[in-house]
């Protein structure tokens, strides 16, 4: 694997493509770890690194914005406000030497900010988009999908006998109230959907997705206004 963190000066590829990881710190039900949306984002990119040409996998981003669950302990946010100006940051330093950025995320809840740094990154003149770790049906948050996943990247930290379900409506029906009072308002045991049924080879299976299209991704290059690698 081509690591920015195990690499030293000299040997970087010229104008590089970086990989970003962004995720999270935050509850994920009684049976994922705090830093489930971390772990997916590397997994991604780390999974889709070594097919891509002249590539740099980057230390994680392991903090955003998740002020929706707050009301869990262990969660910590640093805001949408915060995350933006991180990233704006990070892309104007990264890009005096990499040639193109990309920022894998992990959390929905980094999406603002995504749109609102990484749209200002482009306009000074870098290439910077961003790549979203979603799964088209998925359910929106610690449940079979996310559960799936990490019984398969790390399926030590995965506790599955105490997996619980939540609310399982769907997600545009339960948004307004989440914005509004926060995740545990709407879901007592912070789960959004239910982990029943996850397996490690439906989580396999889900990771060689996610990896190939963002590959496929990368080679077309088609970033939306939003930043949004499309593909």
């Amino acid at each position: 694997m081509s690591s920015l963190a195990g690499a030293v000066w000299p040997e970087l590829p010229e104008r590089p493509l970086l990989l970003v990881p962004l995720g999270a710190v935050e509850q994920h039900g009684h049976h994922l770890p705090l830093a489930t949306d971390t772990t997916v984002a590397c997994a991604v990119a780390e999974a889709a690194v070594d097919d891509l040409p002249a590539a740099l996998l980057a230390p994680p981003l392991a903090y955003g914005a998740s002020g929706e669950h707050e009301e869990f302990p262990g969660t910590v946010s640093i805001g949408t406000e915060a995350l933006a100006g991180l990233l704006v940051e990070y892309g104007r330093s990264a890009c005096r030497w990499a040639g193109r950025l990309l920022v894998v995320n992990g959390h929905g809840g980094n999406l603002d900010a995504l749109r609102a740094a990484v749209p200002l990154l482009r306009s000074e003149g870098r290439d910077v988009a961003w790549f979203p770790c979603a799964v088209a049906g998925a359910d929106p948050h610690a449940g079979r999908t996310e559960t799936a996943l990490m019984l398969h990247v790390e399926p030590g930290s995965v506790r599955l006998e105490r997996a619980v379900a939540g609310e399982t409506a769907p997600l545009d029906e339960v948004l307004p109230r989440l914005r509004e009072e926060g995740v545990r308002a709407v879901s007592p045991t912070g789960v959004l959907g239910d982990p029943d049924g996850a397996s490690a080879e439906e989580g396999a299976a889900l990771l060689d997705g996610l990896a190939a299209r963002l590959a496929g991704a990368v080679a077309r290059w088609d970033v939306d206004p939003g930043g949004r690698l499309r593909g």
